[in-house]
């Protein structure tokens, strides 16, 4: 049986980092975690190959060859994945479909052969069984949750690594808190359940040994679920691997209550953690509430920020305007404590209502739904009729990304968290490789941003600042310089 895995294209948004690519070797962010695992529970006499259309296009005989075309995809992929669908179609190749957009839309994709939903190591067995016997079914889906100790290690060698800038692992699934708009908890449970410390450890070991010394992202929608587990298993474990490793930083997702625990803090320090990804979504107290972030109420954010920050984690931050409790004074409150706390990537988007979220059910009831979900969190549109005026709303967001994104303010932005971080040390993997890729993207961050760029005079500015006050920290402001040409340039196309 010939199975190709095949990986829509993202759109350019800000998590594709397109535009940060011409300043490197690498094509594409991440290798699709979902369809490398599925990879690994195919029946090992299976050939199978992954075909990722952000690396390249889907070729006619990629298709000749498959049997069946396996497609998995997120929300934001919708328009890509219906163009593969529609291509397999018109070559009579079958399609089984998984992952998050097709569980979250089933009734959208009913021409596709076989929808296989919600947790593969629950419903993909099924289909296999009934696909040996020639009996199988249009949808296998599941309301339980898999024990995900069972899950295999991903077949990374099906991917070319040295296109992808960094690796993903996930540790746990599922989230204790229910916040209105997040639809993790219908997707993955409230109990955060969690690999064995064990099949992470054999999970970057197999990474290592594949010459990876890149970034390894922990997926986990919320990594500090089950603080015991991680104090007590997974942390120390990664400390002990860490000792005679070079390279492979970690960043992860988690809430900003890791701030309070200070032990925490250190350990994911100490076993690499250099970046949390952390939901801030607004300053304004009356929208948490409205929207149940109780993890976020009766706190200040900003020293939260700067206590994660001066432990040594750069804090990358989800933002949200367009609330009913909004006023058209959010878009400088949310610019005023981005700015202050020193948040280089702010993601700001307009509030959204994803399908199986209490937010969704509560506009569809008060009839304020609109149109389908983007899955893009800054593109300017929301499924949901806001309080606030439209117009209001989208100048107001365009002013505000706008300003954010502009050299001056990102450049100010990036010195303020340069002022507090305290970078964790981790041994740098010095091979030939290694070096030239570093060079090259210093060289070419000089020509495009330093002489070419309009923030050229940003750009020699912080360079020079940071080589005679924080000369260490000279590799994380240049890769800041390239993030922020992206962020501009998406901004610039997109959403001004």
């Amino acid at each position: 049986m010939n199975i190709l895995l095949v990986y829509p294209e993202f759109p350019d948004t800000f998590w594709s980092f397109k535009h940060a690519f011409r300043f490197t070797r690498q094509k594409a962010s991440a290798p699709p975690l979902g369809l490398l695992t599925v990879a690994a529970m195919l029946p090992a006499d299976w050939s199978r190959r992954l075909v990722d259309l952000n690396l390249e296009p889907l070729s006619d005989a990629d298709l000749v060859w498959a049997d069946y075309v396996f497609i998995s995809a997120m929300t934001v992929q919708r328009k890509s994945a219906r163009e593969v669908i529609a291509r397999c179609q018109a070559r009579g190749v079958k399609v089984v479909a998984g992952g998050p957009l097709f569980s979250v839309e089933p009734e959208q994709f009913d021409d596709v052969d076989h929808l296989v939903l919600n947790e593969a190591e629950l419903t993909l067995p099924p289909f296999l069984a009934d696909l040996e016997r020639g009996q199988a079914q249009h949808v296998y889906a599941t309301g339980e949750f898999a024990d995900i100790r069972q899950t295999p290690t991903p077949l990374w060698e099906l991917a070319d690594l040295d296109r992808y800038y960094t690796m993903s692992v996930q540790f746990s699934r599922g989230c204790p808190h229910n916040c209105d708009f997040c639809n993790v908890t219908a997707l993955l449970g409230h109990r955060p359940r969690t690999k064995s410390t064990a099949q992470i450890i054999a999970e970057l070991d197999r990474l290592y040994a594949l010459g990876w010394r890149g970034g390894v992202f922990f997926v986990d929608d919320n990594f500090i679920g089950n603080k015991r587990v991680l104090k007590e298993e997974l942390l120390p474990a990664l400390i002990a691997w860490r000792r005679d490793k070079s390279g492979v930083p970690f960043n992860t997702e988690a809430t900003v209550s890791l701030a309070d625990d200070e032990e925490l803090m250190r350990m994911m320090v100490e076993a690499g953690f250099t970046t949390v990804f952390v939901g801030i979504e607004t300053p304004e107290e009356a929208s948490l509430s409205e929207c149940s972030k109780q993890q976020n109420l009766n706190r200040d954010l900003v020293a939260d920020v700067r206590r994660l920050q001066r432990a040594g984690l750069q804090v990358q931050g989800g933002f949200i305007v367009g609330f009913d409790s909004d006023t058209p004074s959010i878009f400088q409150r949310q610019i005023d404590f981005i700015q202050r706390s020193g948040i280089v990537t702010a993601m700001v988007g307009l509030l959204q209502a994803p399908p199986g979220t209490r937010l969704y059910e509560r506009m569809k009831q008060a009839g304020r739904l609109r149109e389908q979900i983007s899955g893009d969190n800054a593109d300017g549109t929301t499924n949901i009729i806001p309080r606030m005026n439209m117009e209001t709303l989208r100048q107001g967001y365009r002013w505000l990304m706008s300003y954010l994104y502009s050299p001056a303010a990102y450049y100010r932005r990036v010195r303020t968290f340069l002022e507090e971080y305290r970078p964790p040390r981790i041994k740098t993997p010095w091979s030939l490789r290694y070096v030239c890729d570093q060079a090259g993207a210093f060289v070419r961050s000089i020509i495009h941003l330093g002489i070419l760029g309009k923030e050229r005079l940003h750009y020699w500015g912080l360079l020079l600042w940071t080589l005679f006050s924080r000369p260490r920290l000279l590799p994380t402001a240049v890769a800041l310089a390239i993030y922020g040409y992206h962020f501009r340039r998406v901004c610039e196309l997109h959403i001004s």
